[in-house]
């Protein structure tokens, strides 16, 4: 696996990059100190997996990601970073990072890329935290009178889905990928696969890691 770092602190950088490479983790491909480099490097060289700091000089880290996903719809970026800001978050989720995670748990780094590196969704605790006292990307906001009506205490825009359906949709929310869905219901991964689709079309919600907030965020 090749990761690249983010970050406006050259010592973060270095000391990630001895972190990921002394456990075999991963082998650091490059890193960057701006969000304009970050955007540049990503285009000469995609990491499998892209950790990236918010506040950097110029362009910021959460613009770097929106600009890279817009050109690279399935880059796995994962926001690493000091601030628990209410607004990064949303923004974080809203433009389809795979997770956001707070410096002070250095002992998730690891588990987290590997995670994003299998296909899951990774939030740290306090950031789960803010998602279930009910912050959402202002995108994915609905008005009063439409998708926000709640249905015995589960969003209206959840309602139609079936019980198997909402049993899928909770594991996503836990962040597991096809295959732990599918060994966990004792369903093939095709089916679970399959499920999802039907699931974003039913809620019309774009990718999965919207699906699992605007979960989190109803409940």
């Amino acid at each position: 696996m090749r990761v690249a770092i983010a970050d406006d602190d050259p010592i973060v950088c270095s000391s990630l990059s001895t972190i990921l490479e002394a456990t075999g983790t991963a082998d650091v491909a490059w890193t960057a100190n701006t969000g304009a480099d970050t955007v540049i490097r990503y285009r000469e060289d995609a990491p499998d997996v892209l950790l990236v700091d918010v506040q950097m000089p110029g362009m910021n880290g959460l613009e770097a990601s929106e600009s890279i996903l817009g050109e690279y719809p399935d880059a796995r970026i994962l926001v690493l970073t000091t601030f628990a800001d209410e607004s990064y978050i949303a923004k974080a989720l809203e433009i389809g990072t795979k997770g956001y995670l707070i410096k002070q748990d250095v002992s998730s780094v690891i588990p987290a890329v590997q995670a994003v590196m299998a296909g899951q969704v990774v939030m740290g605790a306090e950031v789960l935290g803010k998602l279930r006292a009910g912050i959402r990307p202002p995108a994915m906001k609905t008005p009063p009178d439409s998708d926000g009506i709640a249905v015995d205490g589960i969003s209206e825009r959840f309602a139609s889905l079936t019980e198997r359906e909402r049993e899928v949709l909770e594991l996503v929310a836990e962040g597991l990928d096809n295959r732990e869905i599918a060994a966990r219901l004792f369903l093939s991964e095709g089916t679970v696969r399959n499920r999802i689709s039907g699931i974003l079309a039913k809620t019309n919600i774009s990718n999965r890691t919207k699906l699992a907030v605007e979960w989190l965020a109803c409940r």
